[in-house]
């Protein structure tokens, strides 16, 4: 705070610097290394029900046996809108998340239901769910402004609409627990307490769950953007890295004039900008060191995407962690879930479902 001030009344500016990746964070090929379980398009939202696994592509819900977690995916949901949350009850019944059509219950005592607003304002972007128990549902709405679809324009605005609430399905007033927050869009009950992933300021925050109260930082200067965070079986979680952090990319978000220049007159897919998927065109813009060097893209060389799963233990502290580096084609983690020694992983920037064996990350 003190460094701070001293910057602001001198004039001085820090650098634009990124944490580095080492000790649990140290770079691997363990995602690349992962078997298959499915292609398909932006898998995401991971959930467990009963023996099921259930994740979105798109405008559907997806199903795979656990007994048969390489088969081929069942539809058992189709929506007219694009899935932006996904959230289980204990009773079967589920919460959808559809960006500003709101949110939908399908099964239990409260299939039909949709929630289109909270707090008198309409839902824009519903970007993580969670129920504590089936009449209780937990939200992360990840803008007032912006749909979840964009988010780079919600991080390129330097915005901080997004809230969390705690929502009684069964007939009581929605609570809001967290507001001014930069792109919450993943969440985990845990002894009473909420943990919340804000994305834009790289961090994790816990709250009370029941009322507004003061939150704490739980883990702070993440190397990415934190996204959807996973209940570990033996304590801890699983926390999604969507994209990394870059000195590009931190360096425009300093420069107002430029950024809303570059907003104004390119076209989105081509901003300097994080990205689920990087390298698609040669319309994209460089990075420092990011060229091929004999006609290989250096698994070292800074880009806009990235594939990453941390663990961390019962006090958030990262112990490991897999990787799909800068030439990798496990990018763009947007959730995951470990079942059965398994971390089961959706890189929605490479339309893969993966899943990778723990054994050896667990000795890290």
């Amino acid at each position: 705070m003190i460094a701070g001030l001293a910057q602001r009344l001198l004039g001085m500016r820090p650098a634009a610097t990124v944490p580095s990746m080492d000790g649990a964070l140290r770079p691997n090929r363990a995602l690349d290394e992962a078997a298959t379980l499915a292609e398909c398009a932006a898998p995401d939202n991971l959930v467990w029900q009963d023996d099921h696994l259930l994740f979105t592509s798109g405008k559907r819900v997806l199903l795979l046996d656990s007994l048969h977690l390489e088969g081929e995916p069942e539809q058992i949901l189709h929506f007219d809108g694009e899935i932006t949350a996904l959230a289980a009850a204990e009773d079967g019944s589920l919460a959808v998340g559809l960006g500003p059509s709101g949110i939908v219950m399908v099964g239990g005592a409260h299939d039909g239901r949709t929630i289109t607003a909270l707090g008198g304002r309409k839902l824009i972007a519903p970007t993580a769910l969670g129920f504590s128990d089936p009449d209780t549902l937990f939200v992360c709405l990840g803008s007032d402004l912006h749909p979840a679809a964009d988010w780079q324009r919600d991080l390129l605005e330097r915005r901080a609409t997004g809230s969390v609430w705690r929502v009684p399905l069964d007939g009581g007033a929605p609570a809001c627990l967290a507001v001014q927050l930069a792109w919450p869009n993943g969440l985990l009950l845990h002894d009473g307490r909420i943990a919340v992933s804000e994305a834009w300021r790289h961090r994790l925050l816990d709250f009370p769950s029941r009322q507004r109260g003061a939150p704490r930082v739980l883990l702070d200067d993440l190397p990415g953007y934190p996204g959807r965070l996973s209940p570990a079986p033996d304590g801890g979680a699983w926390l999604s890295v969507f994209a990394p952090r870059t000195q590009l990319v931190e360096f425009v978000l300093r420069e107002d004039r430029y950024r809303h220049w570059m907003m104004q007159t390119i076209e989105p897919a081509h901003w300097i900008a994080p990205s689920l998927r990087a390298g698609l065109s040669y319309k994209e813009p460089m990075q420092g060191g990011a060229v091929k060097t004999l006609g290989i893209f250096k698994p070292w060389a800074p880009s806009r995407s990235y594939g990453l799963a941390v663990r961390l233990d019962r006090d958030f502290i990262p112990t490991a962690s897999l990787h799909s580096r800068a030439d990798g084609r496990r990018h763009g983690v947007t959730s995951c879930l470990e079942s059965k020694g398994e971390l089961i992983v959706a890189c929605k920037g490479d339309d893969v479902l993966v899943s990778a064996e723990l054994a050896q990350e667990r000795e890290i």
